[in-house]
């Protein structure tokens, strides 16, 4: 009998010294399972306890170090936070004798709003009463952070408005506020997903009880991940995309762990082996491959610090948390409250598994006449077929892709039913469509303004006024040295257009006697941020792949085996592009989502989605190559092993994408078209590559390679000297 721990990956791990490390700490946690369990919520106790106390600050502010949008950041004389707070008319102007009245009393009623520090009431002059007067904003400065503006401080300005609104006029929340505002939703989406990943859950391991430990040891990682990430926030700057993002690989990943080790554990029990050495055996065949697993999603992420984007290196290190906490409760907690099931689990109930064996009958068995056996066989037999059936698949779902086009979303590219949108389509009704994200151009002059009427900055502003497609500019504001003036250029276009992109370069090169000129705001921090994550994406991807395959060399010890896996992903990620061109830039099924047209893809968001998706799929080829690894051991026949592997895991690889596809859709509902975009991306991915990569072209290509699938140097060396000491 095999000893405990040796699995799948024993033979590519150092003769299985890393499985038998991965059952040694499993054994462990079944000895000590109730200081484990009880460590486990002890710590994710103090971590929401310190969560509670010192906050979850998010910041959507885009940092980025040396470009010139951050030095105008940090050169502007700004108060921490501002926002907006529109009012409109529905006949008349707002700047007649009564409402006058009322805008003032509403003036006089914002100031004493705690935190409240600068209120400018509508004004032609600052550009902020339309030319009809039937629309106008009232301009609110606040000593707190853009991180601390929560949504009771939000509301608490709307209801200091309320003189505006019994005077009949209508406020509503704009810029930072409105933000604020549509980021109080609940947990929807990820009530959503639980409840998909529990229904399979359900019926791939046979009872209610199959379903509960999966879902408790992923929720309460992600309890820690979210926590953690949220305690962080109150010493760095932590967007909210990247709580969300998080939120997605770790239910997607801590469930899908748990079930490849319950699977396994299943098996084991059935066989007749006692509980603990069950769990010894789960954890050293799927536990091994899960930490390989984890370990390929981190080096992946960890590509992205080369960026030198914060944004992306948020997004990875926090994605990392995620995906640290799933493994690290897959290989201790779940040990541990696996014990306490013990064979119940392992049988589960009756009626369920009546049904889940009808399902694996019809959709999905790993038996020997079951779908995948038959699937196994079919490819095998004929891979030329079957692989270039699916290379033709994939190219026509990768085709989209030449068309994917990068560019910046504004609040015109969020839902309807949002604030932000609301306002932003208020304001461009009535301003201009560029209103809503203006330029801020400042000057630098070497010596001090005399005054007002300073010759420079009266040029600096002429010039800034007559650049093509600038449809407004504000009023100049000096800092307190008179050595920085500001002004506010208000683009023809809208934000998210290309024409406001190339008057940002027009502004930066605009040369005036004595002035410097820099162009900040938000939509030039995106043009440099699409810019800095251009320049980067060809050493980013090298980097990546090089890791990756370096990983997977150490699992397996086949160079093909690596490069064919790195290939296999690519081919994914390309599926997922695809997708996203289709979707988001040529509008197919884009109201679906909840989106009124098309949106521009934002310039980071093919780069993270081949970070995420390159680790996630390589989850599935560590899984599947792992067990055709352990045939191959055995009987050194390629295609029996391609078969009795594709057999053994396409029924479990298939329950384990359904549940991330289930958690990724379900973010689609989110009102951030970005996390729109993450879900639909992600969530094709996945299904294309369980279906078509993993199903048809992964064996097919390993059975046109036949026996040089495996071939390693050390191999044909050991091969050279038995012919040898035969001769």
């Amino acid at each position: 009998m095999r000893a405990v721990g040796e699995g799948p990956m024993s033979a590519a791990t150092h003769d299985g010294r890393a499985a038998r490390a991965v059952a040694a700490v499993s054994r462990a946690c079944v000895r000590h399972r109730f200081v484990v369990i009880g460590a486990w919520l002890l710590v994710v106790a103090a971590l929401m306890t310190g969560a509670k106390v010192l906050g979850t600050p998010t910041d959507n502010d885009v940092s980025l170090p040396g470009t010139d949008s951050q030095l105008v950041r940090d050169l502007s004389v700004t108060p921490p936070t501002s926002g907006i707070v529109i009012v409109t008319a529905p006949a008349g102007r707002l700047d007649d004798g009564t409402r006058s009245r009322a805008l003032a009393a509403t003036a006089a009623s914002l100031r004493r709003v705690a935190h409240v520090t600068v209120v400018k009431p509508p004004s032609a002059k600052e550009g902020s009463l339309a030319a009809d007067g039937r629309t106008g904003w009232f301009t609110i400065g606040m000593d707190v952070r853009r991180a601390d503006l929560t949504e009771q401080r939000a509301r608490a300005v709307m209801d200091s408005a309320r003189p505006a609104a019994d005077a009949g006029l209508r406020p509503m929340p704009g810029a930072a506020f409105a933000q604020a505002i549509d980021g109080s939703g609940g947990h929807r989406t990820e009530y959503l997903g639980l409840t998909l990943a529990a229904l399979v859950l359900f019926f791939t391991l046979g009872g209610l009880l199959g379903a509960i430990l999966p879902l408790l040891t992923s929720a309460l990682s992600l309890i820690a991940t979210l926590a953690t990430i949220g305690l962080a926030g109150n010493a760095t700057s932590i967007p909210t995309v990247a709580t969300t993002i998080a939120t997605m690989v770790g239910l997607g990943v801590g469930i899908d762990y748990a079930l490849f080790v319950l699977s396994r554990f299943r098996e084991s029990a059935r066989a007749d082996l006692p509980v603990p050495e069950a769990i010894g055996r789960a954890l050293g065949d799927s536990g091994t491959a899960v930490a390989f697993a984890g370990v390929t999603v981190a080096v992946a992420l960890a590509g992205l610090g080369l960026t030198e984007v914060p944004l992306l290196q948020t997004l990875a290190w926090t994605s990392g948390i995620a995906v640290l906490f799933a493994v690290l409760s897959t290989l201790t907690l779940l040990p541990a409250l696996t014990s306490l099931a013990g064979r119940r689990l392992a049988r589960g109930g009756v009626l369920c598994n009546r049904l889940s064996r009808g399902l694996r009958r019809r959709a999905g068995s790993t038996g020997d006449g079951g779908y995948w056996a038959r699937q196994a066989d079919r490819v095998t037999r004929r891979p030329w077929l079957a692989g270039g059936s699916a290379l033709v698949l994939l190219a026509l779902l990768t085709a989209p892709a030449a068309d994917l086009r990068l560019g910046q979303l504004d609040a015109g590219s969020s839902p309807s039913s949002t604030a932000v949108r609301q306002a932003d389509d208020v304001i461009s009704e009535a301003f201009g469509p560029g209103t809503g994200s203006p330029l801020t151009v400042l000057g630098r002059l070497p010596t001090p303004a005399t005054d007002a009427g300073d010759p420079r900055v009266a040029q600096f502003v002429a010039e800034v006024r007559t650049q093509p497609g600038v449809a407004f500019v504000g009023p100049v504001t000096s800092s307190s040295d008179g050595r920085v003036v500001t002004v506010s250029a208000i683009s023809s276009a809208s934000g998210g257009d290309s024409a406001t992109a190339d008057l940002v370069h027009r502004l930066r090169g605009l040369s005036v006697p004595g002035v410097a000129v820099h162009v900040g705001g938000t939509t030039a921090a995106r043009v440099d941020l699409a810019e800095r994550v251009t320049s980067k994406l060809p050493v980013v991807i090298g980097v990546v792949l090089l890791l990756s395959v370096s990983v997977l060399l150490l699992a397996f010890r086949a160079p093909l085996v690596a490069l064919k896996a790195a290939v296999m992903d690519v081919v994914s990620v390309g599926a997922a592009y695809g997708a996203l061109t289709a979707v988001f830039t040529w509008g197919w099924g884009v109201t679906w989502l909840g989106l009124s047209g098309p949106v521009p893809i934002p310039s980071y968001v093919p780069l993270m989605l081949f970070a995420l998706l390159f680790g996630l799929s390589m989850d599935y080829e560590v899984f599947l190559l792992s067990v055709v690894q352990q045939r191959w051991n055995i009987s050194k026949d390629n295609l029996r092993s391609v078969r009795e592997g594709l057999t053994a895991t396409g029924g479990v690889i298939t329950a384990a994408a359904m549940i991330m596809i289930g958690v990724f859709l379900a973010f689609v509902s989110n009102n951030d078209p970005t996390i729109k975009m993450f879900g639909t991306g992600m969530a094709v991915a996945i299904a294309v590559d369980v279906t078509v990569v993993r199903g048809l072209l992964v064996p097919a290509t390993m059975a046109l390679l036949g026996d040089l699938t495996w071939w390693t140097p050390r191999r044909r060396r050991a091969e050279d000297l038995h012919r040898a000491e035969a001769a």
